[in-house]
């Protein structure tokens, strides 16, 4: 299979994965309440739609989608997987918008949750969000087998929770106030956690719902997390370059704001070169894959990462 069909077979399956997504979501975040529920307050779930339905490229989903794929696992379960790591993906997008953290107007091209719906239910919007994504999780409709549903749940709290996702968080709001030039291994490490956790998880969910062996489960960890690390590095840099009509959200913030960023680090060169070797990485991890062959499409996902306008 030539590059260009390669490239052509990767925008098709991201352009599924997204739609694929977009209909599990509208059909988990509906007002018909489940067993243990009382209510679901109609205005609040009009929020709770209008932050995660209708935008995004959906990628972390589709890494779930494609990855469980070279293991022969597809349909509803993997669906309700990837719709979940979505629900954690939205739910930190409205939370970094706040005005206590990123104070953002713009999301996706349109007013961002907290502009729409006010601060206070952007809160617990993001809340909601992150408990339903562990309940859809939990649930025995994602996986028969309670055993792969406990390891999808670990997996995902660690990805998410405070030595991860919101710890990386932490450490993005603490170097804003530094006085001292950001340093590329401080910046590394956060960006390994803020961003490249939940698309290294997003990886791992597929691996886990496939049963992989150990050998297949280790080099897609590597991948993981090259393409985690590669997708932030690559988002450094459009904050640079992009203008927001592209973006759907503000740019140019990270300089203004003293975010820790590699552009800041090494500058946009060496930051364009550690992009391009952090996508080369993700591609070799593959080569040795046991379903290497298979893997054509999660590799063209790591030239996306490393050239993507928006």
């Amino acid at each position: 299979m030539t590059r260009g069909a390669t490239a052509s077979e990767f925008e098709g399956r991201l352009l599924e994965a997204a739609d694929t997504t977009e209909r599990v979501l509208d059909s988990l975040l509906t007002g018909l309440t489940l067993p243990g529920e009382t209510l679901r307050p109609p205005r609040f779930l009009e929020a709770m739609r209008y932050a995660s339905l209708g935008g995004g490229k959906r990628f972390r989903p589709f890494l779930t989608i494609e990855t469980a794929r070279l293991f022969g696992v597809e349909g509803n379960g993997v669906w309700r997987a990837a719709a979940a790591v979505e629900m954690i993906h939205c739910y930190s997008l409205v939370h970094d918008d706040l005005p206590a953290l990123d104070n953002d107007d713009l999301r996706r091209g349109r007013p961002t949750t907290h502009k729409a719906y006010g601060e206070a239910t952007a809160i617990l919007v993001g809340d909601a969000l992150l408990t339903y994504a562990f309940d859809v999780t939990a649930d025995p409709a994602t996986h028969k087998d309670p055993k792969v549903r406990a390891e999808l749940i670990l997996a995902l709290a660690r990805a998410a929770g405070f030595g991860g996702m919101i710890g990386g968080q932490i450490l993005d709001l603490e170097a804003e106030q530094a006085s001292e030039p950001h340093k590329a291994e401080a910046v590394i490490q956060l960006q390994a956690m803020k961003t490249g956790a939940l698309l290294h998880y997003a990886v791992e969910a597929g691996a886990i719902l496939g049963q992989a062996e150990p050998s297949a489960r280790a080099a897609l960890s590597e991948y993981g997390r090259a393409l985690g690390a590669a997708f932030q590095v690559a988002d450094d840099i459009l904050d640079v370059e992009a203008d927001e009509l592209a973006l759907g959200k503000r740019a140019g913030k990270d300089a203004k704001r003293n975010k820790a960023t590699l552009v800041a680090a090494l500058g946009i060169e060496a930051a364009r070169a550690r992009r391009d070797s952090l996508a080369a990485a993700a591609i070799a991890a593959l080569d040795s894959f046991p379903q290497g062959r298979q893997a054509a499409v999660l590799k063209e996902a790591a030239h996306f990462v490393a050239t993507r306008t928006h």
